[in-house]
């Protein structure tokens, strides 16, 4: 039995779009162009292929990269993100994703609290990657900052969302 199989299609879905969600925040608090749009996808791919490598067979990590990089996976991870982008700014968008954050680990923390633990370490170290993978505010590709002050409230936000619920 997979971590996977514990998860309604629903939640599972949701549990696979996590990081790319946290990914595309951290991209639309400061979008920096197609390069840096494209930089920073790639940081969310390399993300989960690390994170797969050094996960154990049959863990959450493990379960949610093989779903992801099946074409199923990756429909409902690109399903997913279209439907919280369709109609909004970029910040709101933003918005949008950590609130979708906030209730995917929710019901992790609900359903399986050992479980979010993990998912919301490797959400965080993907928003990082992201955040890290593109200077923002460059001319020409010279000077600007590796993660912009918008990235970094929107990692805060993400830190928020993620957090075990206190109480």
């Amino acid at each position: 039995m997979t971590t996977k199989d514990s998860f309604s299609d629903e939640e599972w879905d949701r549990i696979v779009r996590a990081p790319f969600v946290a990914g595309f925040a951290v991209t639309a608090a400061d979008p920096g162009g197609l390069i840096g749009a494209v930089q920073e996808s790639s940081g969310m791919v390399k993300s989960v292929r690390d994170a797969q490598a050094s996960a154990p067979e049959g863990s959450l990590i493990d379960d949610l990269a093989a779903t992801f990089m099946s074409a199923e996976g990756r429909e409902a991870a690109r399903s997913g993100l279209k439907a919280l982008i369709k109609g909004r700014t970029p910040t709101e968008a933003g918005t949008a994703a950590v609130a979708e954050l906030q209730a995917t680990m929710t019901m992790l923390h609900t359903k399986a609290p050992e479980l979010a633990v993990v998912l919301a370490q490797f959400v965080r170290d993907t928003a990082q990657n992201v955040a890290n993978a593109a200077s923002e505010n460059t001319f020409l590709g010279f000077g600007g900052e590796k993660v912009s002050d918008a990235e970094r409230k929107t990692l805060a936000d993400i830190d928020a969302a993620i957090a075990a619920p206190t109480g």
